[in-house]
């Protein structure tokens, strides 16, 4: 009976181990849980903030009061407008370049975006499933080619003896005459 008693007092030692355990854990992952919370709004508040600055006043645009005649459709050249107008026409201004970074991060983006869909591609290609039902509809094409030459062999034999047939017919009607 001794030994029931100790192995009965093992078993509350171990779920009061347990129980103990269970306690830390629950109290570190609420605090986990609070801390990511906390990091959530400032994260918010600062993108909020962001945004904000990033908006500044809004500016109306300033509507052109001269008036126009299209007398030509697209970009002409410098020297028909110097021409024209006497004038030299300014420097066409340099196309927008992009700052290395945010070029380095479209890149990037880019190609993981490709990446990832080649890799999704490839991964759902060697699926097994998808493998069967590749090696099913080829056993099928085959078996459908394979009786569309058989009909067609069988057709120009046909043919073939039909001419014979004609040719021999022909032959015994010349013999005839």
């Amino acid at each position: 009976m001794t030994w029931e008693w100790s192995a009965l007092v093992g078993l509350a030692l171990v779920a009061l181990v347990l129980l103990v355990a269970l306690a830390r854990l629950r109290r570190r992952t609420a605090r986990d849980i609070e801390a990511a919370h906390t990091e959530a709004a400032e994260l918010r508040a600062r993108l909020d903030r962001l945004e904000h600055d990033r908006a500044g006043p809004e500016r109306t645009p300033v509507p052109d009061e001269r008036e126009y005649t299209i007398t030509r459709v697209g970009d002409p050249s410098p020297e028909v407008e110097s021409f024209e107008t006497g004038a030299e026409r300014p420097p066409p201004e340099p196309p927008a370049q992009l700052e290395r970074a945010v070029f380095a991060d479209h890149l990037l983006r880019e190609s993981v975006i490709r990446l990832g869909s080649l890799a999704h591609g490839v991964r759902r290609a060697l699926d097994a499933e998808t493998r069967n039902r590749i090696r099913f509809e080829m056993r099928r094409e085959v078996k459908r080619a394979r009786k569309q030459r058989r009909a067609e062999q069988r057709e120009a034999y046909r043919e073939w003896q039909a001419r014979r047939r004609a040719d021999v017919g022909d032959d015994d009607l010349r013999e005839t005459a």
